[in-house]
């Protein structure tokens, strides 16, 4: 059964404006998104949904221009998202920043045992609520919408305010709201698309097994294809497939033929203006310095790879424990990078070195030791100096 959710849309400037300057005289909102990216490289913006007070609006941002956010952003007013890593992603790109201030319903979540939530996990959990499924492939683009896609639209920000409240009062009692704060600037730090081409090869599947100069040849081929990407705004693998960038690091083409040679490389790409940037970006890449190799334990020295799987499931029990998803808590990356000496591993700073940084260079410097409780699992204790 559908929940219908009274609304307004808005596409008039003016209508947009007011609202902004409402907004500014209220502690908090609700926001969500609803965008596009399949058939182009920047997120296509297809709806705004606000939430205050007893209000909710639609934004059509294909009638109005959106860009007038920002000054709602630039203020102290917080922002609630619910999983805010792709909405802050297309605001950027389309209002040209983004919240100051915000909340992230999910993040705050996992600090309180809900692993990473969904959106309906949350409103189940904390409100009893069961929104009614909607059309996950729907057009957001295309115009008018339907009354139910309206609906299912405003139910997105229809709650989250509510549960925002109810997931701080939890995280005051355990002491974690500042867990929370550092999380979103971790969030608000992440690159969104279109920056940094040259780590673009870090996104390729198999990279991993790549030897230097290959990776080399491999990086300068994916930031090429980013950068293409970018200028004509279509998908990155309709400039060339991930299996061509790999293919092409593996041979290292130095003439066509040659590059007709790789795997994965077809006509379109081994010919013509095409063929010759890919060429030059090959040229460039066998005389780059090699970037250092993914995370994934081979730089590790081989007397603490061992340490990798012990403590990855110590981890895991203190997430356990402390009801923390553990991924949010400490990645296989996370660990390779404090125990390869990385002065910039998270586990090193805030909350994480709270719970795991100190308590890791305890084990690796013999202060302390992990036993196995019949019941509890794995367990940290001191070790008695000489």
């Amino acid at each position: 059964m559908s929940i219908r959710h009274p609304h307004r849309w808005v596409a008039h400037q003016h209508e947009l404006e007011a609202i902004i300057d409402e907004l500014l005289a209220v502690d908090r909102y609700a926001i969500d998104t609803e965008f596009h990216r399949e058939r182009t490289y920047f997120p296509s913006l297809a709806l705004v949904q606000l939430a205050w007070g007893d209000e909710l609006v639609l934004v059509d941002p294909l009638a109005v221009d959106v860009r007038s956010l920002g000054r709602l952003f630039d203020s102290d007013v917080e922002a609630v998202f619910h999983a805010a890593q792709q909405d802050l992603d297309v605001l950027t790109h389309t209002v040209g920043s983004i919240p100051r201030c915000f909340f992230d319903t999910q993040l705050a979540g996992g600090f309180v045992g809900y692993g990473t939530p969904s959106l309906v996990a949350l409103l189940n959990g904390e409100l009893g609520v069961s929104p009614a499924k909607g059309d996950r492939l729907t057009d957001w683009l295309r115009r008018p919408l339907t009354d139910a896609q309206r609906d299912y639209a405003a139910a997105d920000v229809a709650y989250l305010l509510e549960v925002r409240d109810l997931l701080i009062a939890q995280l005051d009692e355990l002491g974690r709201r500042d867990w929370v704060t550092q999380a979103s600037d971790e969030l608000r730090s992440r690159p969104v698309s279109g920056t940094a081409p040259e780590d673009a090869w870090t996104r390729l599947k198999d990279v991993r097994g790549l030897r230097p100069r290959p990776r080399a040849v491999a990086q300068a081929v994916a930031a090429w294809r980013e950068r293409t990407a970018m200028e004509r705004n279509i998908p990155v693998r309709q400039v060339l497939p991930d299996l061509a960038v790999l293919g092409i690091a593996q041979r290292q083409p130095s003439n066509p033929k040659e590059l007709s040679q790789a795997r994965g490389v077809d006509e379109r790409f081994s010919r013509g203006k095409v063929a010759a940037q890919i060429l030059d970006a090959v040229e460039e890449g066998k005389r780059a310095e090699p970037p250092p190799a993914r995370s994934g334990g081979d730089e590790l020295e081989r007397d603490l790879r061992p340490a990798v799987t012990l403590i990855s499931a110590w981890v895991s029990q203190v997430a356990k424990s402390e009801k923390i998803d553990t991924s949010m808590l400490a990645t296989r990356a996370d660990l390779i990078a404090f125990l390869a000496g990385d002065p910039e591993a998270r586990l090193r700073f805030g909350w994480r070195r709270e719970l795991l940084g100190a308590d890791i260079d305890r084990l690796l410097h013999g202060a302390a030791a992990l036993t196995f409780d019949r019941g509890a699992g794995l367990r940290l204790v001191d070790v008695a100096a000489d």
